[in-house]
C-alpha cells in the first residue's frame, strides 16, 4: 500500500499536531482497555470469593453425605475453572493485539503524518499468523517507527519510505528505509531520543546507511518481559519483597500497577524502588531494568 502526502502542505507546522492527535486516541485506547481489566479483575475477585465459600460451605454441612459433598465440591470446581478460562481468554484479548491488526492501525496512524511534499509510505505486510504482542509493545512500536519516519523525512531529498513488520516469535523486528542522501547516523538527536526509548523496552536499534542509497533503522522489540537475574539479586543483598519489585520495575510496570500486583501501598513501592536504586546504583528505573538483567 502507498499513501502519498499532499504536494502544497508544508510539513514542519503540521508534524506535531498531527502526532499528537492520533496519540490521544491511543491514550485512551488504553485507557480504556485499563478500566475493562480493573472490573473484569474485580469480578473475578468476587466470583473466587464465592466459589470458596460455596465450596466451605458444602464441605462444613451436616446434613450433606461425604459423598454428595464430594460430588458437589467437584460441580462446584469444575464450573470456577470454566468461568475462568473463559475470563482468562477476555483478558488475553485486552492485553494483546494481532500483529495484523497492530500493523493496520499503523497505518491509520501515519496517515496525518504523509504531509512530506510528494512524500510515499509503503508498508510490507507481517505474517498474518504472527504471534499477537502484548499490547504495550503495539503501542510503543507504533510511536517508534511514526518518530522514525520524522527523522528520516528530516534529510533533505527523501521522497519514499518503506516500512517493514515482522515477528521471529519472541521479538517485533521492524525495519524503516527510505531513499534519501545515507548519510543518517545513530547520533542525529531525534535517532537518539528513538534509541532511548527502544532500550526502555529492552530492545535494540540499530541504523545503516549508505551513500547515495539511503538510510535504514532496525529495531527489535522483545514479546516477553524480562525477569532480573537472580544472582543479580543475591549479589545486591535485596529482600524477597525487593526482588518481587524488581521483577515487576525490569517488566516495565509502574508503580501503581506494582503496588496492585503486590498488595501494598504506591507508597511503600517508591520507597522499594529508592532502594533499588541505591543498592543497584542506579540513576533511573530505566537503568535499573537494564542491569537487573
Amino acid at each position: 500500500m502507498t499513501l502519498s502526502g499532499s504536494p502544497s502542505t508544508p510539513a514542519s507546522p503540521n508534524v506535531s499536531t498531527a502526532q499528537n492527535l492520533h496519540d490521544a486516541p491511543n491514550v485512551q485506547t488504553a485507557r480504556t482497555a485499563a478500566a475493562e481489566r480493573s472490573k473484569l479483575i474485580a469480578d473475578l475477585t468476587d466470583a473466587h470469593a464465592t466459589t470458596l465459600e460455596s465450596l466451605l460451605a458444602v464441605l462444613r454441612s451436616s446434613s450433606t453425605s461425604d459423598v454428595a459433598a464430594r460430588q458437589k465440591a467437584t460441580d462446584l470446581a469444575a464450573a470456577a475453572m470454566v468461568a475462568l478460562r473463559a475470563v482468562s481468554d477476555l483478558d488475553r484479548s485486552l492485553t494483546e493485539e494481532p500483529v495484523a491488526r497492530a500493523f493496520e492501525r499503523l497505518r491509520d496512524d501515519l496517515r496525518p503524518l504523509v504531509r512530506f511534499g510528494d512524500l510515499d509510505v509503503q508498508f510490507i505486510e507481517p505474517p498474518v499468523n504472527g504471534r499477537a504482542l502484548p499490547g504495550e509493545v503495539a503501542h510503543e512500536a507504533r510511536a517508534i517507527v511514526r518518530g522514525a519516519v520524522l527523522a528520516l523525512v528530516e534529510q533533505p531529498g527523501v521522497a519514499r519510505v518503506r516500512v517493514q513488520w515482522d515477528c521471529d516469535g519472541s521479538n517485533l523486528l521492524i525495519r524503516i528505509r527510505d531513499d534519501g542522501p545515507g548519510d543518517l547516523d545513530s547520533e542525529v538527536p531525534s535517532v537518539r531520543q528513538l534509541a532511548a526509548r527502544v532500550v526502555a523496552l529492552s530492545g535494540t536499534l540499530g541504523v545503516e546507511a549508505t551513500a547515495g542509497w539511503g538510510s535504514e533503522m532496525a529495531v527489535s522489540l522483545p514479546l516477553d518481559a524480562p525477569t532480573a537475574s537472580v544472582t543479580a539479586a543475591a549479589a545486591w543483598g535485596l529482600s524477597p519483597r525487593e526482588r518481587g519489585v524488581l521483577d515487576l520495575v525490569a517488566s516495565g510496570a509502574r508503580n501503581k500497577a506494582i503496588a496492585e500486583a503486590l498488595t501494598i501501598s504506591e507508597n511503600t513501592v517508591k520507597f522499594h524502588v529508592a532502594n533499588l536504586l541505591r543498592k543497584v546504583g542506579a540513576q533511573t528505573r530505566a537503568e535499573l531494568a537494564a542491569l537487573s538483567r
